[in-house]
């Protein structure tokens, strides 16, 4: 499993212009599968990523964790994180999970988070979405779970 977490001021999502997911200060999530990923892995990956500690304190070091701030996520599916454009200008996309088996991780994935007792908002798995997000920072972290 891979998830980009990039730090927000705040973020949405829309799907055929409707607002299905929306936060204010907090985390946005792009998940991908692959063939392999487990529930166990993306639970205990949603854990390190909501005590990440890449939110400032008042001396504005990265010190505070999502849970530290009181934050949100917004957890949006994107099998293209297992892009694999080695070979030709056509990425493959033969690491991904199957659909039915990468949706089933993210519902699990999305319920973790929301076990860990932060908020989450989400996107439509296999929907085509608009994302507007604010990048706080820049922070942008690439989090996998075979690390």
């Amino acid at each position: 499993m891979r998830v980009l977490v990039q730090r927000v001021s705040e973020a949405s999502v829309t799907v055929d212009g409707q607002v299905t997911g929306q936060i204010d200060r907090g985390l946005v999530l792009f998940a991908g599968f692959k063939h392999g990923d487990t529930k166990e892995g993306a639970g205990q990956l949603g854990g390190k990523i909501t005590r990440l500690r890449i939110f400032p304190d008042n001396e504005g070091k990265m010190n505070l964790s999502l849970q530290d701030i009181g934050g949100a996520m917004l957890i949006v599916s994107q099998f293209t994180l297992y892009a694999d454009a080695r070979r030709g200008n056509r990425p493959s996309y033969s690491q991904a999970a199957r659909p039915e088996v990468a949706e089933e991780l993210y519902r699990y994935f999305i319920e973790a988070c929301r076990g860990l007792g932060t908020p989450v908002a989400t996107g439509v798995f296999q929907a085509h979405m608009q994302v507007h997000l604010t990048n706080d920072g820049p922070v942008t972290i690439m989090c996998d779970s075979d690390d």
